[in-house]
């Protein structure tokens, strides 16, 4: 499956930690898209769609969530609670995202600008893209 998480360095000291995020070094494609999504209770499901092009790495700057990802053969969840862990999906990988903690930002760094023409909202023709 076309995912990997990447470990940010973290800069600290007794005043706290700094996270930075560079581009070119830290981040595998050009950014050309900044969002983030708060105030989710737990048991809602977002998601649910997959990209035909867009890569993104996800992560949460506060709280946790679980990422269902599916790439049409197997899925695989995986627990983001760790401000510089970075989830990095490439394109055509169904995603689903859950279990939101009542504290959860979930910040998401894209590869393209929003296009409502690459994204799959259908799980079955998600399915038959991907064979």
């Amino acid at each position: 499956m076309e995912y990997e998480l990447i470990d940010f360095k973290v800069r600290g000291d007794e005043r706290g930690s700094l996270v930075a995020l560079e581009g070119s070094s830290e981040i595998p494609f050009e950014i050309k898209r900044v969002y983030y999504i708060y105030g989710t209770k737990r048991e809602v499901i977002r998601g649910r769609h997959s990209h035909r092009k867009l890569q993104q790495v996800i992560f949460c700057p506060q709280g946790s969530c679980d990422f269902i990802l599916d790439d049409g053969k197997e899925r695989q969840t995986i627990h983001l609670n760790r401000p510089n862990c970075g989830l990095y999906i490439k394109s055509n990988i169904w995603r689903e995202f859950t279990n939101f903690s009542e504290d959860c930002v979930v910040m998401v760094l894209a590869s393209e600008h929003y296009d409502e023409a690459d994204y799959i909202r259908d799980y079955d023709e998600f399915k038959k893209e991907v064979k």
